[in-house]
């Protein structure tokens, strides 16, 4: 991609009204633009950022035994009515009414839509477990819709579902997709603390969460120094300074976190509220053992943002950078983009007429991980610059290459 040809271009300054490290810079870096307080555009770079994030989930579910699907995202009120959410959810919920007057939700989640699936399409435990899962936007009754693109009126959610024929199985499946989370975030270049939660409008069990420590977040938990375990403050039952209760071998500490995933085990609530029975071994009839598990890309796309960036601007973990290299011509580089991009590199190429320090000042703030300058002082090589180190290398054309295509 050529800068010139880059919708759209970078902002000298954040809006007035903007807190959070990522409403500031994604917002001048060009990653998003937003419509109204709660509602985002995720323009070019920001889209190529969340695609990478849905890749990396993606592979995961699908190793897990996950199959994705698409669901629709208004829901009529008889589906909710089932489960009694349409009353129980109505403080969160987007209604509407059509021009005959039947009423209508936006989706905040898929539980009884799945379970509706799930009840026209399955009739015998030899057909279980049902892993499926879908990348949507979920539309939301935010009271304070702040925190840039971290809590929002609508935004994109990888939500599964999960359906069993016993308990056990349930929560075996249950675990699998807690260590895949694990493995997930871990690709993304976040920190984890799992906590213990409420089940909130979702289930009356415990729950887990999947917590970023950062100064920025709007939960607050209690966890080990050392296991990495903690608990949500809403379910507390430990206190700062005491022993772990998990592995015996830390203090329990606090801290300000940003949820980025969630797992529930949801059990037979909803299969018996919305009649849904299977066959089981023995010829009788069961409702189905239910799971749900959420990840929010365009949360972690903050969240991010909130935890790896300078002064200068963000710096992006190699998986998920929109480009694997940024390339500052001070003087003509086509032929060096040209033989990047015949080598399969993702490479943006700052083709401008601006000054030295305005191209390198973009470079910072975009945070693609290696910044390469062709300049007359450079001859024949390449200088090469990683984005979170101060230090530079001059490289041949070949070495360049070779050294990114090993990133």
């Amino acid at each position: 991609m050529m800068h010139s040809q880059l919708f759209p271009k970078t902002l000298k300054e954040a809006s007035r009204d903007a807190v959070a490290a990522n409403h500031k810079l994604l917002v001048r870096g060009g990653f998003m633009d937003q419509l109204m307080a709660g509602s985002w555009t995720l323009l070019p770079l920001g889209w190529r950022v969340v695609g990478k994030i849905n890749n990396i989930i993606r592979a995961e579910m699908n190793a897990t035994g996950g199959q994705e699907l698409a669901l629709p995202l208004l829901h009529s009120k008889e589906i909710w009515n089932e489960t009694g959410r349409w009353e129980s959810a109505a403080d969160i919920m987007y209604t509407l009414k059509d021009s005959r007057e039947r009423e209508y939700a936006l989706s905040f989640t898929h539980e009884e839509i799945i379970m509706d699936l799930i009840r026209k399409h399955v009739s015998s435990y030899k057909d279980l477990p049902i892993k499926i899962y879908q990348f949507s936007t979920k539309f939301r009754q935010e009271l304070r819709a702040t925190g840039g693109i971290l809590r929002g009126r609508e935004f994109l959610m990888k939500d599964m579902y999960s359906a069993h024929e016993s308990e056990e199985d349930l929560m075996a499946y249950y675990e699998e997709v807690k260590q895949a989370y694990l493995k997930i975030f871990a690709r993304l270049g976040l920190e984890v603390i799992v906590t213990e939660a409420s089940g909130g409008v979702f289930t009356d069990k415990h729950t887990h969460e999947f917590q970023v420590l950062a100064e920025s977040g709007e939960d607050t938990i209690y966890y080990c120094s050392e296991c990495k375990q903690g608990q949500n403050k809403e379910v507390l039952s430990v206190a700062e300074g005491d022993k772990c209760p998990w592995c015996s071998l830390g203090k329990v500490v606090v801290g300000k976190s940003i949820e980025v995933g969630n797992i529930f085990p949801l059990g037979t609530k909803y299969a018996t509220d919305m009649k849904a029975f299977f066959t089981d071994k023995n010829g009788k009839q069961q409702p189905f053992w239910f799971g749900s598990y959420g990840i929010g890309p365009t949360r972690v796309l903050g969240t991010l943002v909130e935890v790896h960036h300078d002064e200068k601007g963000i710096l992006w973990p190699k998986e998920v950078a929109p480009f694997a290299a940024h390339l500052v011509g001070l003087k003509d580089a086509g032929e060096v983009y040209e033989e990047l991009q015949s080598a399969g590199i993702e490479v943006l190429y700052d083709d401008s007429d601006r000054s030295a320090g305005e191209k390198f000042a973009d470079a910072d703030l975009l945070g693609i991980p290696v910044r390469l300058v062709v300049s007359a002082k450079t001859g024949d090589k390449i200088e090469w610059k990683d984005r979170n180190s101060d230090e530079t290398r001059l490289m041949t054309r070949p070495e360049v290459v070779s050294a990114l295509s090993t990133i």
